[in-house]
């Protein structure tokens, strides 16, 4: 019976089985990212889906109505249909996290393409699966290039692979191709330029065999000669080199501390090496170890992988040292991971060779690079985005071994080198299967962890748009009808991307001091005055309808507000600012102990004052806040350390003018408080937002 169910197995053709491991990927992803409701990488996702709007809108490339380029072509054009489809934006949304889920389920086939060079059948369809149940595959939550780069980088490797074995020229012709696809999809390929002409030499050197380097001759002399060629074009045309990254040529600008882009290297690589669970790693020392008695095409695997891992992590690493100082970012090194795991699988299909040095060796510096990583420094809000790694770490903080992160990764990492090195041959299958398990695992967390991005999504979503549905800007405004967005600094700088993202009324951003963070084309103004917002032209903005925080009051009727104080107002005129306030920190809404809030042609009314404290800095003790009218106490509240609370002042007007002095007590210094703070502001509440109530 046994025989003959594994006979019906056997018969099934690989292309049926790969099929399968592509469409219940793509199924159970589409499942789960309905439950993402909204954008948290900004402003990567608010970029993707602006320019995915511009193509399906306009058949062009714009931020904002602003031509760009230098950002991902592939990508927009891929997301483009559910835009064109759907004109309510939350819809679109939707299928285009449906379509990432789609496009990066199509990796379990380069990876199975790549694996099987090395493997049999059953260990290549394992490697499918895995690559597509590693942690990242969370990404297909989010509009982010890595959703495609992933297949299109994978795909990339095989033809990389096939150029190693013979370098013939359809292949290097197939190659470029693929280059051109990964460039197109994300700039950072053009680093796999240095992998393409590095692999030849690492392959020569694991074959002891300098003679190998006569047959890739002319593949590397044309890579060289056409890279000079695009130098000598760049600068016959009077641009800088660094201007071939487009929106991204500030990487090339300036100079890199040579010891802090190793330090990066490295940690990357330590990060690398923890997140694909040590043993690949390990199977890599030790094939390495015998690498010139080993079949030609493991020979290739690893001389590719090697040039793929030494390069991606070197320009990762120099990246971060100069533009993330505070993060590791695995989002742009998970690719490798399937390269590792068919590393793995090809240790298992020679018999799994446990050489007594190598083993030891390969033991000791897979397990030396993930004890030694400083995880203290890069744990923290920027790996929700960036380094999924760490996320499943951060999660277990209650639960570590000796509440020790060195520790706890220290014991899982022994306990999977001792399986690898004592698992009897016949049962070696049985560490990839365990490498399957560790992935579905840690991708929980990863996924709906307390740090994970369902929890991303929600916070950003709560932070930029609250108590209304997501589109209801567009609900309240006529098609046709623009809404002008004012960035104060006030608000959450997600009150300006959560609603332009979801709405397509939202059209041009001006702001009064800075942009929102990574802005493109947004408009500084002035506020006169006579409270009128000027460009720095002299002109106005004469939009029909703005999007305002709370500090901004213009002449207008409001048309609808979200819980968060964020008012669509329809105008009677040019954008205007009749309120101001003072007493607030810059781009803040601490304030001192003192807030003066101000309304030009004011007739009364009331003024909604929205108010919250902070639990940490004042812990058990409630804060005073007291608004005076004409010197007098008109209204106080006691805010407690956590919550919101909201004050309604009486306004009277005089000579047209309303005013309205805070007083807040008490005040702390976060220095004087908190141990390791170094905020030396005297602090007092914060003022979330001035709504005004019109007289009856």
């Amino acid at each position: 019976m046994a025989d003959s169910w594994r006979a019906r197995v056997a018969r099934v053709p690989d292309w049926a089985w790969l099929a399968g491991i592509v469409v219940a990927s793509a199924a159970l992803r589409v499942w789960l990212v309905r439950a993402m409701p909204a954008p948290f990488v900004f402003v990567d996702e608010l970029i993707y889906s602006e320019l995915a709007k511009s193509v399906a809108d306009a058949g062009s490339f714009a931020v904002r109505g602003v031509p760009t380029s230098g950002y991902s072509t592939l990508y927009p054009l891929l997301l483009a249909p559910a835009y064109a489809l759907f004109d309510a934006l939350p819809s679109a949304y939707a299928l285009a996290k449906a379509t990432n889920a789609v496009a990066m389920s199509f990796a379990a086939v380069p990876a199975w393409l790549v694996t099987r060079r090395v493997a049999g059948r059953g260990l290549s369809l394992l490697c499918a699966v895995i690559a597509v149940a590693i942690p990242s595959m969370a990404y297909t939550a989010t509009l982010v290039t890595e959703t495609l780069f992933y297949p299109v980088a994978l795909f990339f490797a095989w033809t990389f692979l096939r150029v190693l074995e013979r370098p013939s020229g359809g292949r290097i012709a197939v190659l470029a191709a693929a280059l051109v696809a990964a460039v197109a999809t994300r700039s950072q390929a053009i680093g796999f330029v240095g992998a393409v002409v590095l692999a030849p030499f690492l392959l020569a050197l694991l074959r002891r065999d300098p003679g190998v380097l006569r047959r890739f001759a002319p593949f590397l002399g044309g890579t060289i000669g056409l890279g000079l060629l695009v130098v000598v074009a760049q600068l016959a045309r009077g641009r800088s080199l660094s201007d071939l990254l487009g929106a991204y040529s500030v990487v090339g600008e300036g100079g890199y501390d040579a010891g802090n882009v190793l330090r990066f290297w490295l940690w990357h690589v330590e990060e690398l090496t923890l997140y694909v669970a040590v043993v690949p790693v390990v199977a890599l020392v030790v094939l390495l170890g015998q690498a010139r008695e080993l079949p030609a095409r493991v020979q290739e695997h690893l001389a590719a992988t090697l040039g793929l891992i030494a390069t991606s992590t070197l320009v990762v690493g120099a990246f971060a040292s100069r533009f993330a100082s505070d993060r590791v970012q695995d989002r742009y090194l998970f690719f490798l991971a399937p390269l590792l795991v068919a590393v793995l699988a090809a240790w298992v299909e020679l018999g799994a060779p446990r050489p007594r040095v190598p083993l030891v060796v390969g033991a000791f510096v897979a397990v030396g690079l993930v004890v030694v990583f400083p995880y203290v420094r890069f744990i923290g809000e920027p790996a929700k985005s960036d380094t999924f790694g760490l996320l499943p770490l951060w999660t277990a903080n209650a639960h570590l071994l000796a509440g020790s992160y060195w520790a706890t990764v220290l014991a899982v990492a022994l306990g999977l080198v001792a399986l690898l090195a004592l698992i009897p041959v016949r049962h070696a299958v049985v560490v990839p299967i365990v490498l399957l398990g560790v992935f579905v695992v840690l991708s929980r967390p990863v996924w709906s962890g307390p740090h994970g991005v369902l929890r991303s999504g929600e916070g950003a979503l709560f932070q930029g748009i609250r108590g209304v549905p997501r589109d209801w800007i567009d609900g309240s405004v006529p098609t046709g009808d623009e809404v002008a967005v004012l960035w104060t600094g006030r608000a959450d700088r997600f009150t300006v991307n959560q609603n332009e993202f979801f709405n397509r009324r939202v059209g041009r951003v001006y702001y009064t001091s800075q942009p929102t963070p990574g802005g493109i084309g947004e408009t500084p103004v002035r506020i006169d005055a006579d409270g009128i917002v000027r460009t720095p032209t002299g002109g106005t903005v004469d939009a029909p309808y703005a999007l305002l925080d709370g500090s901004v009051t213009p002449d207008g009727r409001v048309v609808a507000r979200d819980d968060l104080g964020t008012t669509l107002w329809r105008l009677r005129g040019p954008l205007s600012s009749l309120t101001s306030v003072s007493g607030l920190y810059p781009n803040d809404t601490w304030s001192g102990a003192g807030v003066t809030w101000k309304r030009l042609r004011c007739m009364g009314g009331g003024l909604l004052v929205g108010l919250h404290s902070d639990p940490t800095l004042f812990a058990g003790q409630l804060t005073r806040v007291t608004a005076f009218v004409h010197g007098k106490p008109a209204a106080s509240i006691a805010v407690a350390p956590e919550g919101t609370a909201t004050l309604r002042v009486p306004l009277e007007a005089e000579g047209g003018r309303c005013v309205v002095r805070f007083t807040v007590s008490p005040t702390r210094v976060p220095a004087e408080v908190i141990p390791g703070n170094t905020d030396d502001r005297e602090l007092g509440a914060h003022f979330d937002s001035f709504v005004q109530e019109e007289p009856a």
